[in-house]
């Protein structure tokens, strides 16, 4: 398994070692001691997954203290972009993006950190998207920002006008229409 860091601290790319032959394949996907080493400690408390058609833009999601969430995400199949944007008060790299391809077919799979708001558009006709968090999901502690705010200026990689979002994702207000940040190291609830 090789652990990648991105030029943004805590967030990181990991590259399973996959075993594969005319049978199909098999992959270790997670490894407490082997992320531990990389520095990912986080202890995953639950699991969840989506499906998706082509043009599909969920995100870009966070959650506040003490219900922040680190997520290690990865896609089952088909192809999505996903990304990642530095919420992190204080941060040199505050406002600051990270993208990565991710897909069945690659098996890559993205540690997100708390502290970041996440999101993907589906590329292929159809994507299933896996992910485990650190922390429990909190309705009330649900936070966003707009997938195409232009302080921030992701570059989603193809033509973004007709993409399929939310009703609560159309909405999502930007980076500096945003309320200040609360300290996303602060000790979590779980």
């Amino acid at each position: 398994m090789t652990i990648t860091e991105t030029h943004i601290e805590g967030l990181k790319i990991i590259e399973p070692r996959v075993f594969g032959d005319d049978r199909g394949y098999f992959y270790e996907s997670y490894n407490a001691q082997t992320f531990k080493a990389a520095g990912i400690e986080n202890d995953f408390v639950q699991d969840n997954q989506s499906a998706s058609v082509k043009g599909v833009l969920r995100g870009l999601h966070y959650q506040r203290p003490p219900f922040a969430q680190a997520k290690l995400v990865r896609v089952l199949s088909g192809e999505v972009l996903d990304v990642a944007v530095d919420i992190r008060e204080g941060s040199p790299t505050y406002g600051q993006w990270h993208s990565v391809r991710l897909s069945g077919e690659n098996k890559k799979q993205f540690f997100i950190p708390r502290g970041f708001a996440h999101g993907f558009l589906t590329l292929s006709e159809h994507a299933v998207f896996a992910y485990k968090c650190d922390n429990f999901y909190n309705k009330e502690s649900e936070g966003g920002l707009r997938y195409d705010d232009p302080t921030v200026g992701i570059d989603w990689e193809v033509a973004v006008k007709n993409v399929l979002l939310s009703e609560k994702d159309v909405i999502l207000p930007t980076l500096g229409n945003h309320l200040k940040f609360v300290d996303f190291t602060a000790s979590v609830e779980k």
